[in-house]
This record gives C-alpha cells, sequence and structure tokens, in this order.
C-alpha cells in the first residue's frame, strides 16, 4: 500500500516534471522563432536604409547632371561641344544608374500623370487638354521611389 502510494506520488512528479518541460521547451521555441522573425526584419530595415542613405548626395548630383545638359546644349548652339563633355556626363549618370537612378522617361503627347510628373505651366495647344507639350525637367526615381518629379508643360 505505501509502495502503491509512492508509486502515485512518483507518477504525479514525474507527469507534472513534464508538463513543465514541455511548457518551457514550448516558451523556447516561440522566443527563439521571435528571434528569426526579429533579425530578418532588422535586416530588411537595414538593407531599405543602405539603399536611401545616399538620397541626399544623389538628388544634389542630379542637380549637376541637369547643369551639364545646360552646358551641352549652349555648345551645341555655339558648334563648341566636345566629346569629352558627353563622355563625362555618360560616366556620371551610368554612376548614378548604380545607385539606384532611374529617369522617368516622358514623351510629347502622353497623358499628364500627377503621380510622376509636376505640372508647371498650361500653354495653348491644338492637343487635347492635359496632354504634356514639353518636358522641362527631367524627373528621377530611387529603387522605385519619386526622387524628383518629371517638371511639364501641358496642354490647357
Amino acid at each position: 500500500m505505501i509502495e502503491d502510494v509512492s508509486k502515485n506520488s512518483n507518477n504525479e512528479e514525474l507527469s507534472k516534471c513534464q508538463k513543465e518541460r514541455d511548457e518551457y521547451l514550448d516558451g523556447w521555441k516561440r522566443a527563439k522563432a521571435e528571434l528569426i522573425n526579429y533579425k530578418k526584419d532588422e535586416n530588411k530595415r537595414f538593407e531599405t536604409m543602405m539603399k536611401f542613405s545616399n538620397e541626399a548626395l544623389i538628388r544634389d548630383l542630379i542637380n549637376v547632371l541637369d547643369s551639364f545638359d545646360l552646358a551641352l546644349a549652349a555648345l551645341e548652339r555655339d558648334g563648341k561641344a566636345e566629346k569629352g563633355l558627353y563622355l563625362i556626363r555618360s560616366q556620371m549618370e551610368d554612376i548614378l544608374k548604380a545607385s539606384g537612378l532611374e529617369r522617368i522617361m516622358i514623351s510629347v503627347g502622353e497623358p499628364f500623370d500627377p503621380s510622376l510628373q509636376e505640372a508647371i505651366a498650361s500653354v495653348e495647344s491644338d492637343k487635347p487638354s492635359n496632354i504634356i507639350v514639353e518636358e522641362v525637367e527631367r524627373g528621377y526615381m530611387l529603387y522605385g521611389k519619386l526622387l524628383r518629379p518629371a517638371r511639364v508643360k501641358v496642354a490647357k
């Protein structure tokens, strides 16, 4: 009889210990999974931060690219444009492309898209209303994020 009580007590204690073990193991597995997910989320945030960390520099270099275009246009009018200047401009554009910069392509005659373009003027035209008549300043995206909208003139 004493042995039966002792066995029952041992079985109950063993059962209780196994239940606690299972609870601790489940908690540990959940904590481990949460840590893995946290690390993945942090890696994604870090990658995004790295992609856009040079956004201000690229924004400033776009202005230099615009100045290059203006200088080349002036030299072309005077017939003094040098091949070397075109190569320098091309190299700069290639470096910016490698850093995630994409030009927003605009065509005269296409409809105005306010999500990618900024209308700076409405002009009289034979084209229908809200059709692009002229691209005044190029627009750019950085890794799919709008960095600078294309500035355009649209038909009234």
